[in-house]
């Protein structure tokens, strides 16, 4: 991996993979979400599919056409936490998908009459989610957790909230968000990285610099949220304060997290899916941000199995604290370095685990390190972090489950 600041404070970074012929370049802001003002929640979303319908020159049309022409591929995502521009192209063709990238953030086109048939499609977006319950209750668990707070609004947004963003915020959000000292290009797999600067030199260096403002910090509150009934399915995710990204113990929590349900062999899946049938999908996860982390539960049960399912689910979690093996341990510790060397095996999986690298801890850092710090996680750490995981407060959010008390 290599790296290069800009004198604007653009970071650029490559992992080269000179054995294919194919790379991906990707660009990623630190412009999420959890950035937003309250009263135009979404529009980091409404941001990224704007940016789509012209930029540089080019129609929307023409940007499809630009990078299919040469068998290419170009996406984005937003999260809580950042928005992401990624172009998957031959080798040759990387150039051109360093002017795509760049484009959609340096010269989007912002057309009135464009913005308003956008903000139909996302309100349709925001329409299908909340018909789909194991989509609209991770939203519902966030704001939950997060009640009141950036961190807890959903990407998506809301109506009024996306109705009230206009051509001029999509500017202020551009100029305010996408400075060089909070944005990365990043490219892996057959690349230069010399070529690479040369690029963002040509093309980023006058993106202005400075950083975007500290986004609000976090404070895990805890609470219920009980959704609409939905027919046949129950809907149920629990969550608890987690680690963030830089605390020691984030290593050990994860690992709590994967032998409670991270797999096919978890707690959660041979005891509520395998013995007792009470679910079909059953799994917990860690989600960590740069202050605060959610450790989380989720289940889809039928609602005649909900009480069974749900009580079972409580028993597991808890019981894992006292009773996990170092059998349990060593398992996840090798899933963990498994997941870890598979996903970057392709440049997109490498582009992304340097973004990452270089957003959480504002260095790049090699595979070794990271598994090593695995390799050093013991079984009371781990004991350690569910049980201080569990001691605080929780969120609840339920959909067609019986409504209960708040924790």
């Amino acid at each position: 991996m290599q790296l290069t600041i800009l004198p604007n404070g653009l970071k650029v970074a490559s992992r080269e993979m000179p054995a294919l012929e194919t790379a991906a370049v990707g660009l990623y802001a630190e412009a999420g979400s959890r950035h937003e003002p309250a009263r135009l929640n979404g529009i980091a979303h409404l941001f990224e599919h704007m940016v789509f319908k012209g930029a540089g020159g080019r129609s929307a049309r023409e940007i499809s056409e630009a990078i299919e022409d040469v068998g290419g591929d170009l996406n984005a995502s937003t999260e809580r936490d950042a928005t992401n521009f990624m172009a998957s192209v031959l080798a040759e063709h990387v150039p051109l998908g360093v002017e795509l990238v760049t484009d959609l953030i340096l010269e989007p086109h912002f057309v009135e009459a464009d913005l308003e048939r956008e903000k139909d499609v996302v309100l349709q977006e925001l329409g299908e989610a909340r018909d789909t319950p194991s989509d609209i209750i991770f939203d519902d668990l966030w704001s939950a957790a997060y009640d009141d707070q950036p961190l807890g609004r959903s990407v998506l947004g809301q109506e009024s909230s996306i109705d009230a963003v206009t051509v001029e915020d999509l500017h202020d959000w551009r100029r305010g968000r996408y400075r060089a000292g909070s944005v990365a290009l990043i490219a892996a797999g057959k690349v230069e990285h010399e070529r690479l600067v040369d690029l963002a030199r040509a093309r980023l260096a006058e993106l202005p610099a400075g950083t975007i403002e500290e986004s609000e910090p976090a404070r895990f509150t805890g609470g219920t949220r009980v959704g609409r009934s939905s027919p046949d399915q129950a809907h149920l995710a629990l969550g608890f304060p987690a680690p963030a990204q830089l605390d020691p113990d984030y290593f050990a929590a994860r690992m709590f997290s994967d032998i409670v349900g991270g797999g096919m062999s978890s707690r959660l899946f041979q005891q509520v899916r395998e013995d007792r049938g009470l679910a079909y999908s059953v799994y917990s996860q860690l989600h960590p941000h740069s202050d605060t982390g959610l450790f989380y539960v989720y289940a889809a049960t039928a609602r005649r199995e909900s009480a069974a399912a749900a009580q079972l689910i409580e028993e597991i979690v808890a019981d894992t604290v006292e009773t996990l093996t170092q059998r349990e341990v060593d398992r996840v510790r090798t899933q963990s370095r498994a997941g870890l060397l598979m996903s970057m095996e392709s440049p997109w999986g490498q582009a992304h685990y340097v973004a990452r690298q270089l957003f959480v801890y504002g260095r790049l850092i090699e595979p070794a390190e990271v598994i090593a710090e695995l390799e050093a996680v013991t079984l009371e750490e781990v004991r350690e972090a569910g049980r201080k995981m569990l001691a605080g407060p929780r969120a609840r959010a339920t959909i067609g489950f019986p409504a209960v008390r708040a924790a």
